[in-house]
């Protein structure tokens, strides 16, 4: 199985060249590998020690930042090398001050495991949620390089626990310590012999505590709520948008105002949000030519304000969870300690499952369970408290997992 790996490496390096002719983000993916090599022989010299960071794309940087930070802190002569496989989060990410090299990761073929820790040379690799590549992580073992999977999550299904994946277990057994952010993950792992492993959460929960100590204020943002409650819906799809506006245009019984940050911002689909929308509607972007006190609804056509705009919520819809796409993240509105809605799709967030359970978040399917959802919330009453202070501390009472992570580092440095 592990020739035949290999020879699927040899083959997807040639095809993605030929994809990538006619699908952009595979260009992405494939010219920017190009420069890998040239970048970390540029920016590492021979003399330099190095802490390695691994994320499959941006959710998991953001997942990796608190323990970054902390790494950056406690080893200020250490370079931080970050590395992506995906360009979602490379092209995002890639002037990002938290680390001193960023670039992608090469296919995972023999000889660019090699090359490429012979350019890094870290006295330790740590590898963000997911992501096990067998060649790179049986040359780290062979070279007794120190290695860490942190807010790892398994599942029984994962090809690991198969009979078929016994190859695959190998590359987990190359692993020094593995922080899981369940128990079940836990439970996994010791069924396979591996013993090395620390439940300590999910380092997200770090970040997002985090958030309450920045400065949040957005002037436009008040000047457009007042006083008024306000319900935020972000990252929408049109799947989730389409249910959204019908409860805005068809409700007049609430003061409320809404603020919609989709997570697409093409021309043509934020103009089609905009026209569906029958109350007084803004874009963010034309908010200098626009009375912001006048208008029931703002649209938000740009990227980077959606956390500091929940701390203005009083109810926030995550988006995502309408169609297939993916819910995105619950836990920056729940740190503001905000009563959540969500699609039904909310896939295999553990964070998800505890707070439906807790009913901090509410999940609907329909139109119909959406207008209930959102009027029940916004009569603002002691149901609307409770859920409020159960997503506020379920976040502060899962902190703590850098804390684990850094103590156990420190023996290793």
């Amino acid at each position: 199985m592990y020739l035949l790996y290999n020879i699927v490496i040899f083959i997807a390096s040639g095809l993605l060249k030929l994809i990538a002719l006619f699908n952009s983000k595979i260009k992405l993916f494939v010219e920017g590998r190009k420069s890998t090599f040239d970048i970390l022989n540029k920016e590492i010299n021979p003399g330099d020690r190095t802490i390695w960071f691994h994320c499959a794309s941006l959710g998991e940087f953001e997942q990796g930042l608190p323990v970054m930070e902390a790494v950056n802190k406690s080893y200020p002569s250490h370079k931080i090398v970050v590395t992506f496989f995906s360009p979602s989060g490379y092209e995002v990410k890639k002037n990002s001050s938290t680390a001193d090299v960023i670039t992608y990761l090469p296919l995972d073929s023999v000889k660019n495991a090699k090359r490429f820790l012979d350019a890094v040379h870290p006295e330790l690799a740590i590898f963000i949620k997911y992501e096990f590549w067998p060649n790179i992580l049986k040359e780290l073992k062979y070279r007794g390089i120190k290695t860490i999977s942190i807010s790892a999550i398994f599942r029984k299904e994962q090809a690991f626990f198969k009979r078929y994946g016994g190859w695959m277990l190998k590359s987990l057994h190359t692993f020094d310590h593995f922080f899981v952010q369940n128990k079940d993950s836990k439970q996994l792992l010791l069924s396979k012999h591996i013993k090395q492993v620390t439940v300590s959460g999910d380092t997200r929960f770090d970040r997002v505590a985090k958030i309450l100590e920045q400065d949040n204020t957005l002037g436009f943002i008040e000047e457009f709520k007042q006083n008024y409650r306000c319900i935020v819906c972000g990252s929408t799809w049109p799947e989730d948008e389409a249910l959204i506006v019908d409860y805005i245009n068809n409700q007049d019984q609430k003061p409320l105002k809404y603020i919609i940050a989709p997570h697409t911002m093409k021309p043509k689909n934020i103009s089609q949000l905009k026209k569906s929308i029958i109350k007084k509607v803004g874009l963010y972007s034309e908010r200098e030519q626009l009375d912001l006190k006048k208008l029931d609804v703002l649209i938000i056509d740009t990227i980077g304000l959606l956390t500091k705009i929940y701390s203005y919520a009083d109810i926030a819809y995550v988006g995502g969870g309408m169609g297939n796409s993916g819910l995105h993240n619950t836990l920056e509105p729940a740190t503001f300690g905000i009563p959540i809605v969500i699609g039904k799709n909310y896939g295999k967030f553990q964070e998800v499952f505890d707070l439906v359970s807790l009913e901090g978040i509410t999940v609907i399917s329909n139109q119909s369970s959406l207008n209930k959802a959102f009027n029940s919330l916004s009569a603002f009453d002691e149901l609307y408290q409770q859920k409020s202070l159960v997503t506020k501390e379920y976040v502060q009472k899962n902190k703590g997992a850098v804390i684990q992570i850094l103590d156990y580092i420190r023996t290793l440095l």
